[in-house]
């Protein structure tokens, strides 16, 4: 992915009131932050954030958290971001570090086109590896969801054995997303251009 900077990056950072700029002191206190008892979804990779974005403002009476480690592009997710929203968070963090923001407090992981890293000596850096979905175990809060988007048949292949034997069953599956039946499908800026490009998306909502 190739990264542009974003000019006057560090104000918009710094200027974002739903930016948590001390994430670790939420750790556990997610819904006083929130102030409410409502679901936990959070979207690990949210690039520009229109996914989580439109996902905030449809559902409002769930909380999301888009979590993302390069600055210049939460800045742009953070330029898209309505005023007055009650139910959005962002968080700049490496998803290596995932523990150290929740406990069993997640109810819900969206994976939306995250790198498929193809080396196999790369595998468990792999969202759907089973060193990850450990991780995923710490901040659930009892029933695990994850729901998954790729263009990419190798990870989406991997995914499905990973998850299979880590103990989730695939609730349901799609060889081809936005050629189905699915309706009001919330589509990301990569799953928009991929799809003027004709290419397939992979999907998948596992639960364990």
């Amino acid at each position: 992915m190739r990264l542009r900077n974003v000019k006057n990056k560090e104000e918009i950072l710094n200027n974002c009131n739903i930016l948590m700029k001390e994430f670790i002191d939420v750790k556990g206190k997610w819904q006083k932050e929130f102030n409410n008892t409502n679901p936990i979804y959070i979207e690990i990779g949210m690039g520009k954030g229109k996914f989580i974005i439109e996902n905030a403002i449809r559902y409002p009476d769930i909380n999301f958290v888009g979590i993302e480690k390069y600055d210049s592009v939460l800045a742009r997710a953070i330029q898209k971001v309505p005023r007055d929203i009650k139910n959005l968070r962002f968080v700049r963090l490496d998803a290596r570090n995932i523990n150290e923001v929740f406990d069993k407090e997640v109810d819900r992981i969206y994976l939306n086109f995250s790198d498929p890293w193809p080396k196999d000596r790369h595998a468990e850096r792999r969202l759907t590896s089973s060193s990850f979905l450990k991780m995923y175990d710490r901040i659930f809060k009892s029933t695990r969801e994850i729901y998954q988007k790729t263009d990419n048949r190798n990870l989406f292949e991997y995914s499905i054995i990973s998850l299979t034997k880590n103990g989730y069953k695939l609730e349901d599956i799609c060889l081809d997303l936005h050629n189905s039946n699915k309706e009001n499908i919330i589509t990301s800026e990569y799953e928009e251009k991929f799809v003027k490009n004709n290419n397939t998306i992979y999907y998948l909502v596992a639960k364990k």
